[in-house]
C-alpha cells in the first residue's frame, strides 16, 4: 500500500486518481481548495484549503498532520488551469496567472513535501503536449503552452536534484480529456486517462526519471 497526495483533487483528472488509488488500496491525501461532494464519497483524507499558487498555504500543506504523520510514497501534482488568449487577446494577467498555477505550484508543492518523501519515491506532474514546442502546429494558447513548457523544465531539473534521495520524476500529458476544464469536450474520459498515467508511473524509476509520456506510453518530445 503507497501513500499518496493529489494536488487539484476535488475533480477532473485529479479525482479520478483519487478515485482509481483508493481503488487499488492505497492511502490518499486528497489536496484541493474547496472538497466537492463527490471527493467526500470517496472516503479519503481531504486537506482543503490549498491554493498550490499561493506560498503560504502550500506552507500550510506542508505543516497539516496527514502530511506529516507519515512519509509520502507518491505525489501527484495534478492542480492546474486552462485559459485561452490569441496574438489579438494578449490578456497577461491571465498568462500571469496560468504561470503562477501550473508552473510555480508543482514545483512549490514538490518544494515544500520534499522532506516528507519516501525513499524511493515517485513524483508525478500533470502536464500537456500542449507544452512541447516540437509539438506546437497551431499557435495561440499562449499562457497555457508557455506555463506547461516551463514545468516540463521544472520536472526535468526536480528529476536531476532529487536522484540523491531516490525519487523519480515523471511529466504526464493526460490526453485530450473531457472534463470541466476543457467543457467537457475531449478524446478520452478521465477514468481512462487515469489508468493510463498510473501505469506510466508503475514503470516509473530512477533509471527512466524526467521522461515526457503521453497516457498511452509514447514518449512526447520537447
Amino acid at each position: 500500500m503507497a501513500r499518496v497526495v493529489v494536488t487539484g483533487a476535488n475533480r477532473g483528472i485529479g479525482l479520478e486518481f483519487c478515485r482509481q488509488f483508493k481503488k487499488r488500496g492505497d492511502d490518499v491525501i486528497a489536496v484541493c481548495r474547496t472538497a466537492s461532494a463527490e471527493l467526500k464519497e470517496l472516503g479519503v483524507e481531504i486537506v482543503e484549503g490549498v491554493d498550490v499558487s499561493s506560498e503560504s498555504d502550500v506552507a500550510k500543506l506542508a505543516r497539516a498532520p496527514a502530511i506529516q504523520k507519515q512519509k509520502i510514497d507518491i505525489l501527484i501534482n495534478n492542480a492546474g488551469i486552462l485559459r485561452s488568449e490569441n496574438l489579438q487577446n494578449l490578456d497577461l494577467e491571465s498568462i500571469r496567472k496560468q504561470f503562477e498555477v501550473n508552473s510555480l505550484g508543482p514545483l512549490m508543492v514538490t518544494h515544500a513535501l520534499r522532506g516528507q518523501l519516501a525513499a524511493p519515491a515517485k513524483v508525478g506532474i500533470v502536464t500537456s503536449r500542449m507544452g512541447s514546442v516540437a509539438d506546437n502546429t497551431s499557435g495561440g494558447m499562449y499562457g497555457y503552452r508557455m506555463s506547461k513548457a516551463a514545468v516540463n523544465m521544472a520536472g526535468v531539473s526536480l528529476a536531476q536534484d532529487l536522484k540523491d534521495q531516490q525519487a523519480a520524476v515523471a511529466l504526464l500529458h493526460p490526453g485530450y480529456v473531457k472534463t470541466e476544464m476543457t467543457g467537457n469536450n475531449g478524446m478520452i474520459e478521465a477514468s481512462e486517462s487515469v489508468t493510463g498515467l498510473l501505469a506510466r508511473l508503475d514503470a516509473l524509476n530512477l533509471e527512466n526519471s524526467g521522461t515526457f509520456w503521453h497516457t498511452n506510453g509514447e514518449v512526447l518530445p520537447w
